[in-house]
């Protein structure tokens, strides 16, 4: 009793910090989605990339000057560049343009689904100054393989693992997987591998229906097999496991996993702490949310991203932006404040996914 009246207490001033947060809106994660071309085909893509091949992506200059934009106006110390895709190894100047983010000030690190690393890539990319990695992995080598569409991917992905893990100096350098229903029961085995690998940090992501992922909507985990997902990371957190284990940002998800499975109170903060540089440079939010053309706040090529940041994202930084009349009715409004934009329905203006209805998916 004692612990929920203290987690109530910390929740409140949460909320009392949060609004002021909002109100400095200060940037502290930047999302570079350095190419949208990709080596796989994964079934759940938020960006359905590896369909096309994209040729009319930003230059070097271009984003170096953005990146200098942003450095000459905000604290370059205090903000992360967190490089996407796509497949950011697919990019040939990716090491050449983030050393020099490195020079400016920046922390950086990069999301990759490993098939490309090799010795070479990993001394580039220490040399680049990179701080974290995430390599993906999602599920044992069969199911892997074939939700990543690509055969030996498995393999692959654990050999990019250990040559990072042998150059030892990445923190963290974090396996990321995908929960779905063809994963959501090799959890536990998934588990012991990843203790016999030595691996330190584990991020579970549950299964969004955007992008590639909305037209496989058998992919996506029911209600009980989500509180399946929660409850295994909850109860490995509790017995303080071998492993770091944390459930990915999205979705306000209430007691008894807010706080639990993830060391912060949830809080979408896209366009109020995290901006994002699009393949072809438009300036955005995090690259899920839909890409409606009402949301891009302009484009490096000839805006200032700084200018924007500061001047623009109203949208975004106002309380109410996913007010919708199911949402206000709801006892969790104020924690929640309609979930995480990325799953925000905006045609029928509520949300996707809601972890407080019975019905999972609306």
């Amino acid at each position: 009793m004692l612990k929920k009246i203290l987690k109530l207490g910390r929740q409140r001033l949460w909320l009392i910090h949060r609004e002021y947060l909002r109100e400095k809106h200060e940037l502290t994660y930047l999302f570079w989605e350095c190419t949208l071309n990709c080596n796989f085909k994964c079934k759940h893509c938020g960006s359905s990339a590896g369909e096309n091949f994209y040729k009319k992506t930003i230059s070097t200059r271009e984003i170096k000057k953005a990146f200098l934009d942003v450095a000459d106006n905000f604290n370059a110390k205090k903000i992360t560049i967190a490089v996407t895709g796509g497949e950011p190894l697919l990019r040939k100047d990716l090491f050449k343009v983030m050393n020099y983010a490195s020079k400016l000030g920046f922390g950086w690190g990069m999301v990759t689904n490993g098939y490309l690393v090799n010795e070479e890539i990993v001394k580039k990319a220490k040399k680049s100054g990179i701080k974290t990695i995430d390599i993906s992995i999602d599920g044992l080598e069969k199911t892997h393989d074939d939700f990543r569409n690509t055969k030996g991917s498995y393999k692959k992905a654990v050999n990019a693992f250990k040559l990072f893990k042998k150059a030892a100096f990445l923190k963290p350098l974090r396996i990321t997987t995908t929960v779905h229903k063809g994963n959501i029961d090799e959890l536990n085995e998934m588990y012991k591998i990843f203790c016999n690998l030595g691996i330190s940090d584990w991020r579970l992501l549950d299964i969004d229906p955007i992008g590639r992922a909305a037209l496989n909507k058998d992919l996506l985990l029911n209600k009980k097999q989500q509180m399946k997902l929660l409850n295994f990371i909850k109860n490995k957190r509790k017995t303080r496991s071998k492993i770091n284990i944390t459930f990915g940002c999205a979705h306000f998800l209430g007691e008894p996993f807010e706080d639990e499975v993830r060391s912060f109170f949830f809080y979408c903060q896209t366009g109020i702490h995290i901006g994002s540089i699009l393949h072809n440079g438009d300036i955005f939010v995090c690259p899920n949310v839909p890409r409606e053309k009402k949301l891009i706040q302009g484009n490096i090529k000839k805006d200032s991203f700084s200018k924007i940041w500061n001047n623009k994202f109203k949208f975004f930084r106002d309380k109410n932006r996913t007010a919708c009349k199911k949402c206000n009715k709801c006892e969790f409004w104020e924690e929640c404040l309609g979930g995480s934009l990325h799953t925000w329905n905006f045609s029928k203006k509520q949300p996707k996914v809601c972890f407080m209805d019975k019905e999972l998916y609306l």
